[in-house]
């Protein structure tokens, strides 16, 4: 399971034109499936992004998580971040999970988000987006979570 966290001030996803989630301080997370993942790498992942001390305290030393300061977290599937690009000029996304399980994993991964945080939102799963985001540092952080717990 991939995911990219950027740290934002705000950020927003349209598809078709229409409006369908934003949030104001808190992380995008770029989020992909990989062939293999589970529920439990799902849960792994998501308290890991949950306790990440990204965020400054007073003193301005990044020493908060998205929890301590009630930052939202829009979460968007993102199959291309399991992009192989070492066999030529056209990116390979062989080791991205199957859509149908992809689709499980991200709404599993979703719905834990949204028992243990508020506020989540969320883009449209396979659907042509378009994200835009205030990147606040930049902060951005990839991490890619693997195997059982």
């Amino acid at each position: 399971m991939i995911a990219l966290l950027q740290r934002v001030s705000q950020a927003s996803v349209h598809t078709e034109g229409e409006l369908v989630a934003q949030i104001g301080q808190g992380l995008l997370l770029l989020w992909c499936a990989e062939a293999g993942d589970t529920e439990a790498v799902a849960d792994k992942m998501l308290a890991k992004i949950l306790k990440l001390r990204i965020f400054a305290d007073p003193g301005g030393k990044m020493n908060l998580s998205v929890q301590d300061v009630a930052g939202g977290l829009l979460v968007v599937s993102q199959f291309t971040l399991a992009a192989d690009v070492s066999g030529g000029n056209r990116p390979s996304f062989g080791a991205a999970a199957a859509p149908e399980v992809g689709l499980r994993l991200y709404d599993y991964f979703v719905q834990r988000a949204a028992q243990l945080h508020r506020p989540v939102q969320t883009g449209r799963f396979a659907a042509d987006m378009q994200v835009s985001l205030v990147n606040d540092g930049p902060v951005t952080v990839p991490i890619r979570m693997t195997g059982p717990l």
